[in-house]
């Protein structure tokens, strides 16, 4: 890597020596947490000082709300539509009847393309680990086309080496490549994350198997699951087809969307809400991949990770900050290309409904943390000449309106809406704006609301098959889940992300946390 790009392995502002470099780093990572405070703080104040102002800013913010809720419903019923022919296409006859003239990669076949696939651990269990190798084992791609590795950690020590070791002898002869990586603890220049994991994973499969096979970077697409993430077994054939057909698949990451549906019968009302939540956020994201950055399970060329050197080894949002690695070292040509398909992972489900609790909280300030990326893209943005302007103005202000929607919009609609009422005096109490606000609010936010049911039958749907230990009245509970949804939105949307951004603000820089994994038969 050459020294005027640098910046592309920048973790946070402390790695940078140059004092000048690294204040403007700093103001960067100030910047999206310092936002959403002064937003905060002038709802707050201005309903003292200027209670009419702001009784109508908020009139008028929710009635954007309430335009951006049946605008993204709408693209969440697209993105619905497309995932269900998705789900009822046989992609591997479709990859097999596509003529090598229509493909965008100079191969004579498909089954020139390998898979590689790196499951990053810790200290999962056999009850999770195995489900996703008998998935993968079930692929109705040719398992000798696909490469796997279970990436696991050093420091959990003689757990994890067990787990691996049962794994490998009972799959290991499957596939065309098995292989366990170790990641050493305590390396230089990285954090404990799974990002540390997954390069350390791949630098390791080059080296031993694609390298020494002379397979050439370009035949291989791979994909980063998290251990316990289920793939169809029309996946594989459905990301291949895509693949061949994008222009430059070199140069495009390939998203699924993420199910959080392995547990989800199992897992507490307030947790299915949330997780549900996160499914159809992606599959909305789907509709918009001019927004689209990349997420958790995701899929690209084994090319441009080789010539960027992998993953970042010093952030908490790997997944992401690829898209963005990507992007800048290749001077804006990058992007995401939705397959409308979807993996399969877990819901948050701890021993106890607390600790469950206290997860998703953590998991959704891990996941707001992304704001990591901010600085990292803007300061890549100054340093970076020939990324157009217009691309740089437009990704960095839809990246930085969601992260400030993300910590700002719940907040000011469900619980600073009626501040002009508290804070306002008297003057204000009197007039006919302060009597109608609450009555405009409430039928606001009701209109926005109705989405609700639409989202609560969606998510049928989507269900995994119902698990016999459960009577049809689980289906009952499954659809009034949904009356949780502004509690949800509040305090494991708005709080985590406002949290992670605050934290990033202070310069308290988080580490990566991983979320537990466990599956049991029943919860309340």
């Amino acid at each position: 890597m050459t020294e005027s790009r640098h910046y592309l392995r920048v973790g946070r502002a402390t790695d940078l020596v140059d004092s000048s470099e690294r204040h403007l780093y700093r103001a960067l990572e100030i910047f999206p947490g310092a936002l959403a405070w002064v937003t905060l703080v002038f709802v707050v104040i201005g309903s003292a000082f200027f209670p009419v102002a702001i009784a109508l800013f908020i009139i008028a913010f929710d009635v954007y709300w309430l335009l951006k809720t049946v605008y993204l419903s709408l693209h969440l019923r697209a993105a619905y539509r497309r995932l269900r022919v998705n789900l009822a296409t046989d992609w591997r006859q479709k990859l097999e009847a596509l003529p090598a003239h229509a493909y965008t990669l100079p191969i004579e076949s498909w089954r020139q393309l390998d898979h590689l696939v790196i499951l990053p651990m810790v200290d999962e269990g056999l009850e999770v680990v195995r489900p996703t190798m008998q998935m993968l084992a079930a692929s109705h791609y040719p398992l000798e086309q696909l490469m796997v590795v279970l990436a696991i950690e050093a420091r959990v020590g003689e757990s994890a080496r067990q787990v691996a070791q049962t794994i490998e002898a009972e799959f290991g002869a499957l596939f065309g490549a098995f292989l366990v990586t170790v990641h050493p603890d305590g390396l230089g220049g990285e954090i404990r994350g799974k990002g540390s994991n997954e390069t350390w994973a791949a630098r390791e499969v080059k080296e031993k198997i694609v390298d020494p096979r002379r397979i050439p970077y370009e035949h291989i697409i791979a994909s980063v699951f998290d251990v316990d993430t289920v793939v169809r077994p029309d996946f594989f054939a459905c990301l291949t087809y895509q693949y061949l057909t994008t222009p430059n698949p070199t140069r495009k990451s390939f998203q699924p969307v993420p199910f959080y549906s392995n547990n989800i019968w199992q897992a507490p009302a307030l947790a299915r809400v949330v997780a549900l939540s996160a499914t159809f956020w992606h599959m909305m994201q789907q509709e918009r991949p001019e927004r689209q950055t990349t997420f958790s399970s995701h899929a690209m060329s084994f090319a441009p990770l080789v010539e960027i050197g992998f993953w970042q080894t010093n952030v908490v949002s790997e997944d992401s900050r690829i898209f963005w690695q990507c992007y800048l070292h290749l001077d804006g040509d990058w992007r995401v290309v939705p397959l409308y398909y979807p993996v399969e992972m877990d819901a948050n489900l701890a021993p106890t409904f607390w600790q469950t609790m206290a997860n998703v909280y953590k998991q959704q300030r891990r996941w707001g943390y992304g704001v990591e990326n901010v600085p990292y893209f803007l300061y890549g943005f100054l340093k970076n000449k020939a990324v157009p302007f217009r691309k740089k103005l437009r990704f960095g202000f839809m990246v930085i309106e969601g992260f400030h929607a993300w910590a700002t919009n719940a907040l000011i609609i469900f619980l600073l809406g009626w501040l002009p009422l508290v804070l306002g005096g008297r003057l204000f109490n009197v007039t006919v704006l302060s009597a109608n606000l609450p009555v405009v609010t409430r039928n606001l936010m009701t209109l926005s609301m109705i989405g609700l049911v639409s989202s609560a039958v969606l998510s049928l749907n989507l269900l995994p098959p119902r698990p016999p230990e459960y009577g049809r009245f689980r289906y009952l509970w499954m659809v009034l889940q949904w009356l949780f949804m502004p509690l949800t939105i509040i305090v494991f949307g708005a709080l985590p992300g406002l949290e992670a951004q605050t934290r990033l603000m202070l310069g308290r820089y988080m580490g990566f946390w991983v979320t537990p994994k466990v599956r049991r038969s029943a919860a309340a």
